[in-house]
Formats: C-alpha cells, sequence, structure tokens
C-alpha cells in the first residue's frame, strides 16, 4: 500500500527529536569502571584527552556506509554522510548528527588554542572541531578513530 498524501508533519524534524531525547540521558561511571570497559587506547582518548597517532586509526580512510557512535556509550555521533577526506589522517566529519550530541570546549593545552569535542551523554573526548572544512558548514570534526565506533548501514 503506498500513501500519497502528504503528512502534517516532517519527518526529519521527529529524527532530530528523537535523536536529542535519547542524547540527554547522561552516564555517569567511575574512572575504574571506564578503565575496565575500553580497551587502552579507547580508554586512554576517550578519559584523558589523548590522541592516536595521524593515520593509524581504524577510521581514518573508511569509506563504509553507516553511523559513528560513541565508543564508550554508543551515543549517535555521525553520519558517513557527512565524513570527508581531510588529508589529516583523522576521520572528519563536517557536521554531527544533532548539535545536542555532542558537546564543546576551548581547549588550550600544548600551546594551541582549539575547540575540544566530547561526547554528550558520557563527557568523552573525541577530537576537536575546527573552521577549515567543507561547504556547507566549513567545519572539521576531526576525530580519533579510537572514540568511535562504526555502525554499518543495513
Amino acid at each position: 500500500m503506498v500513501f500519497s498524501q502528504k503528512l502534517p508533519f516532517d519527518l526529519s524534524q521527529f529524527e532530530r527529536v528523537r535523536r536529542e531525547e535519547i542524547v540527554n540521558d547522561k552516564i555517569k561511571k567511575t574512572d575504574a569502571e571506564w578503565s575496565s570497559e575500553l580497551d587502552p587506547l579507547a580508554y586512554e582518548v576517550l578519559r584523558h584527552k589523548g590522541t592516536e597517532r595521524a593515520f593509524t586509526g581504524k577510521y581514518w580512510d573508511c569509506h563504509d556506509l553507516g553511523t559513528y557512535v560513541c565508543a564508550a556509550c554508543e551515543n549517535q555521533l555521525f553520519s558517513s554522510d557527512t565524513k570527508f577526506e581531510s588529508g589529516s589522517g583523522w576521520p572528519s566529519f563536517y557536521e554531527p548528527l544533532s548539535q545536542a550530541s555532542v558537546d564543546t570546549e576551548l581547549d588550550t593545552s600544548h600551546g594551541m588554542r582549539r575547540t575540544e569535542v566530547r561526547c554528550h551523554r558520557c563527557g568523552g573526548h573525541l577530537g576537536h572541531v575546527f573552521d577549515d572544512g567543507p561547504e556547507p558548514t566549513g567545519q572539521r570534526y576531526c576525530m580519533n578513530s579510537a572514540a568511535l565506533k562504526l555502525v554499518p548501514k543495513k
């Protein structure tokens, strides 16, 4: 059966709202719990703001379709549709699935001034966002593969 009648609402708005409701559930765990649940590199990146070496992560050159979720809490973060080749050696996206799925904060470590990107749900460090990305946003969310998990598109 095919419906030709236009719905009185936009389904994309429903999906956005549904995602935002999901990410409002914060996850709090002890450092010992995170350490026991994450592999050593993911633990260092997500919980101690580490960075994997460029061109070594699982997703920097991945072209599979799907949704990238937080490796710690599975919060939906990025779509493969917004992934692009930045040449940086880290997976890069021009926007998150929802602004409510990530938090940003000024990072002045290592003598630089950058904007850190964290998972909204668990607070895990994902990477940084820069204003040198492609259209339509002009942003480059430069993420650590160790902080992500790809859920393949079905």
